[in-house]
C-alpha cells in the first residue's frame, strides 16, 4: 500500500461523515467516549474469596453420608449433599452467576466483530497488519510450547497417575459415566484437519455468529467469525473513502458493547462470587483430596508459567516491569477466575490493556480479540497434563515420540478451543484416543475440572495480555528506530 493511499485512508477515517456528523473512529472524536462504571478489582477479589469460603462452609455443614441401599429424606438424589443446599445452589447461586455471565456473553460477538474489524482499519497498512499478525502468532506459539513442555515435564517427574488406585479409578469412571459419554460423543464429531482448514472461511457468517458462543455452529465458530471480521476490516481499509458510515457504525457498536459490559461489571463481585460458591459448595475438599497429585501437578505448572515464564518474556520483549504488568492486569485475572471464560473476560482485558497498560488501541484490539480463542496456553498445558496423567492411570506407556505428538497436538488444540467453561474436554478426548488412552477415562478428572478450568482461564487471559504487551513493545521499538 502506497504512502498516498495511506494518507487518503487516514483522512477519510478521521474526518466526520458528511451525512451523520459522526467521526469514523474514536481516535478522531472530539468528545471522549462514554464510560460505564465497573467494580474495583478489590471488590471482585472479596467476592471471590467470600464465595469460596462460604462454599466450603456450606459443603461441610450440609454434607450427608451416602449409604448403599438406604434412602435419605434429606438427600433424595444421593449425591452426598443435603437437598436444601442443592436447591439454593441451583435456584439462587447459579441463577445469579449465570445472569452475570449472560450479560457478558450477550455482547461478546458484537465486540469481537467490531473490535477486530476496527483494529485492522486503524492499523491500516496491510504490511503492518501482517507484521503484527506474525508476531502475535510467534509469541503465542512460544508461550504455548513453554506451557505444554512445562506441564509434561511435571507429569513425568511427579507421576500423579500412579497415585490413583484401581478402585478409585473405577469409582470415578462410573460416577461420571453419563457426562463422559456426552463428551466422547462430542469428540467423535470432531472434524478432520481438511475440514478445519476449509471451515476457517465461513460459508454463512451469520450462521457462524449464531452458534459461535455455545459451540453449535456449523463451521469453526468463533474462529470463522474472526476470519470474517479480519476480511471485513481489510476490505474497509482498502476503500475507506466509501466506508465512513460503516466505520462509524462499527465504532458505535463497539462503544455500546463496552457500556453494557461496564454495567455488567458492576455485578461482577456478586456474580463471580455466586459462581465460585456454587462450584465449591458442590465439590468441597473431598474431590481435591482424591485427585490431589493430579491437581497439584496442574496448579504447579500453571503457577510456574505465570510467575516464571511470563515475567521472563515480559522483561525480554517489552518495556514493562513484570510487577507493573501484573498490577495493571489484576482485574482481568480476577474476572477470568470468576467466569472461567476467555470470551466473557475479553471486554475487561481490552479495557485494562488500554487504560492500565496504555497499549496502542489497534494492537490490543487485534491481539486480544484473536487471543481469546487462538492463544490459550493454560488450556494447552492442561490438555497435555490430562493426557499423560490418564495414560499413567490406565498403564499406557507413551514413547518419547508419542509425548512429542501430545506436545504438538496440545498446542494446536489450544488454538481451536472454545473460550467457554469446559470447552477443552472434547479435544482432550481426541488427544487421548490418538495415543491409545480410553476416551471414557475423561470422567476421572470431571470432579476437579471446573475448579482447574477457573485457574487455567486466568493463565489464558494473562497470556493474551503478555502477547499484546510484547507485540506493542516490538512495534514501538520498530517505530522509534524508523524515526
Amino acid at each position: 500500500m502506497t504512502d498516498n493511499s495511506a494518507d487518503a485512508r487516514r483522512n477519510s477515517v478521521d474526518r466526520p461523515d458528511a451525512q451523520t456528523g459522526v467521526n469514523s473512529t474514536s481516535g478522531g472524536s472530539n468528545s471522549p467516549p462514554a464510560k460505564a462504571g465497573h467494580a474495583s478489582p478489590k471488590k471482585i477479589l472479596i467476592g471471590l474469596a467470600l464465595g469460596a469460603g462460604l462454599g466450603l462452609v456450606a459443603n461441610y455443614l450440609f454434607r450427608t453420608p451416602v449409604v448403599a441401599g438406604a434412602d435419605s429424606p434429606l438427600d433424595i438424589d444421593l449425591n452426598g449433599i443435603d437437598d436444601r443446599l442443592d436447591w439454593f445452589r441451583v435456584n439462587v447461586a447459579e441463577v445469579v452467576g449465570k445472569l452475570f455471565l449472560r450479560l457478558m456473553f450477550m455482547v461478546v460477538l458484537p465486540l469481537v466483530v467490531s473490535a477486530l474489524a476496527l483494529a485492522v482499519v486503524e492499523i491500516g497498512d496491510l504490511r503492518k497488519l501482517g507484521r503484527i499478525g506474525v508476531r502475535t502468532l510467534a509469541f503465542s506459539g512460544l508461550l504455548s510450547a513453554c506451557a505444554v513442555l512445562l506441564g509434561l515435564s511435571l507429569v513425568n517427574i511427579i507421576r500423579p497417575g500412579e497415585s490413583l488406585s484401581e478402585s478409585k479409578r473405577t469409582e470415578l469412571v462410573e460416577r461420571n459415566a453419563s457426562s463422559s459419554t456426552d463428551v466422547v460423543k462430542q469428540a467423535e464429531r470432531s472434524k478432520s484437519g481438511r475440514d478445519i482448514i476449509v471451515d476457517m472461511i465461513p460459508e454463512n457468517p451469520l450462521q457462524e455468529m449464531v452458534g459461535a458462543v455455545d459451540g453449535s455452529s456449523k463451521g469453526n465458530g468463533m474462529l470463522a467469525v474472526m476470519f470474517f471480521a479480519l476480511f471485513l476490516g481489510a476490505a474497509i481499509a482498502a476503500n475507506p473513502e466509501k466506508c465512513g458510515v460503516l466505520i462509524g457504525w462499527l465504532e458505535g457498536l463497539n462503544a455500546v458493547a463496552m457500556v453494557i459490559i461496564g454495567w455488567a461489571m458492576v455485578l461482577a463481585p456478586l456474580g463471580a462470587g455466586f459462581l465460585v460458591f456454587s462450584i465449591v459448595a458442590r465439590l468441597g475438599f473431598d474431590v481435591l483430596i482424591t485427585l490431589f497429585w493430579f491437581a497439584l501437578t496442574v496448579l504447579t505448572g500453571l503457577l510456574l508459567q505465570l510467575v516464571v515464564v511470563y515475567p521472563i518474556v515480559i522483561a525480554l520483549f517489552s518495556r514493562f516491569s513484570p510487577l507493573a504488568f501484573f498490577r495493571g492486569v489484576a482485574e482481568a485475572m480476577e474476572v477470568a477466575f470468576g467466569t472461567s471464560s476467555s470470551n466473557a473476560t475479553l471486554p475487561t482485558a481490552l479495557r485494562v490493556a488500554e487504560d492500565n497498560l496504555k497499549l496502542p488501541r489497534e494492537t490490543s484490539r487485534f491481539v486480544l480479540t484473536v487471543g481469546a480463542t487462538g492463544n490459550q496456553n493454560g488450556t494447552a498445558l492442561y490438555e497435555g497434563v490430562v493426557v499423560l496423567f490418564l495414560a499413567q492411570v490406565f498403564g499406557v506407556e507413551l514413547t518419547t515420540g508419542q509425548q512429542l505428538q501430545v506436545v504438538l497436538m496440545s498446542i494446536l488444540a489450544g488454538i481451536g478451543t472454545a473460550g467457554v467453561p469446559g470447552g477443552s474436554l472434547p479435544l482432550i478426548v481426541v488427544l487421548m484416543r490418538s495415543v491409545g488412552v480410553p476416551g471414557e477415562g475423561i470422567g476421572i478428572i470431571f470432579g476437579v475440572d471446573r475448579i482447574l478450568d477457573m485457574c487455567r482461564t486466568v493463565l489464558n487471559v494473562t497470556g493474551d495480555l503478555v502477547v499484546a504487551t510484547c507485540v506493542a513493545g516490538n512495534e514501538r521499538a520498530k517505530e522509534s528506530t524508523a524515526t
